[in-house]
Order: structure tokens, then C-alpha cells, then sequence
């Protein structure tokens, strides 16, 4: 390897000790998500805080680049096919099991506030006409972390809580982990 991977591997190295050796006892910092869903409503929010400053933690949800190593669980492989970052831009991710399956999922972004807000659809293509309207919020904390805060909006009570038996609390907490473990890196 050349001098500058070297080095560029040695500083990454070293934050990531850092940031382990303020655990406690070795543990990760890694908490679930709060999942608020009052019954009959048409909406859940689930919130999150990140170790990372908020500009980061923006930065590395809206990259496409980035994308893959942190959407969805560990067994799928997320494929960005399409992610244009502005208002009226359009997203597609495509996950693919390791037998080939793949299930897509697509979007589009109604607005863009760098990097505090961001306000998109969700639609998952197996059942095409679902479609979610979220708002996802990152607050800088006094600390340097930061709080995520997602809202869903469904066109019915029964596709809110079809999402929410769906296993995707499960879904959100893995990537929300995967994106925690990739903020550690940056």
C-alpha cells in the first residue's frame, strides 16, 4: 500500500478506537429507535440519536454513494438505481437476497433543507399504490450527536399498521445500527 492509504487507514483506525473506548465496557453505543403509533391514526414517528454531528449524518443519508452501506439488513445488498437529491428529484433502491430475489422500493423528493429536513414518498413496488408521505428531521444536540425523527403518514389506519406488522421496526432499527456503524468510520 502507498504512504497516503496507509496513513488515511491509520487516522480512520484511530478514530474508530477513539470512539469505542468511550463505550461502556467495549459495548456499542447502539439504542432501538422510540416507535410512537397511537392506535387509529394514520401516521407513525420513530426517532433515533446518532453519534455524529447532524451535517454528517445528512451528508451520509443523502449520498448515493453511501446508500449501500447502511440501507436496509445486513443480508440484502442495497443498489441505488436512482437517487436525485432535490425537490422533485426521484429515488429507487433495489435490494437483492443472496438467492437473487430483489424487491424495490421507490420515491420522490418533495423537498430538500440541508441538513435538517428532508420530505419524501416511500413506496415499496410488491404493492404498488401504498404509498408513504415521510418527513425525516435531524436536530443537532448540545452534545455534537444527533436527533433523527421520521414521520410517516399512510393513506389509511389499515396500511399503517400493515407496515408496522410488517417487521419493519425490526428493518429500521438494522439500518439505523448499519448507519451508526458507518458514521463511526467517517
Amino acid at each position: 500500500m502507498d504512504e497516503d492509504l496507509l496513513s488515511l487507514l491509520d487516522a480512520r483506525l484511530n478514530r474508530l478506537d477513539v470512539y469505542l473506548q468511550g463505550l461502556p465496557n467495549g459495548r456499542t453505543s447502539m439504542t432501538k429507535a422510540t416507535l410512537i403509533a397511537e392506535p387509529g391514526k394514520h401516521e407513525f414517528t420513530m426517532s433515533r440519536i446518532f453519534n455524529a454531528p447532524r451535517e454528517l449524518v445528512f451528508k451520509v443519508m443523502t449520498d448515493p454513494t453511501h446508500v449501500p452501506n447502511w440501507w436496509g439488513p445486513r443480508k440484502y445488498k442495497t443498489i441505488v438505481d436512482k437517487m436525485e437529491v432535490r425537490a422533485g428529484g426521484l429515488w429507487r433502491y433495489i435490494q437483492r437476497s443472496e438467492q437473487g430475489d430483489e424487491f424495490a422500493f421507490h420515491g420522490v423528493y418533495h423537498s430538500l433543507t440541508a441538513p435538517e429536513r428532508v420530505v419524501d414518498t416511500f413506496e415499496f413496488e410488491g404493492m404498488p399504490g401504498h404509498v408513504i408521505l415521510e418527513t425525516m428531521t435531524l436536530e443537532a444536540q448540545p452534545d455534537g450527536k444527533t436527533k433523527l425523527t421520521v414521520s410517516s403518514v399512510f393513506q389509511s389506519v389499515a396500511d399503517r399498521d400493515g407496515m408496522l406488522s410488517s417487521g419493519m421496526e425490526d428493518g429500521s432499527n438494522e439500518s439505523y445500527d448499519r448507519l451508526e456503524e458507518l458514521l463511526a468510520t467517517l
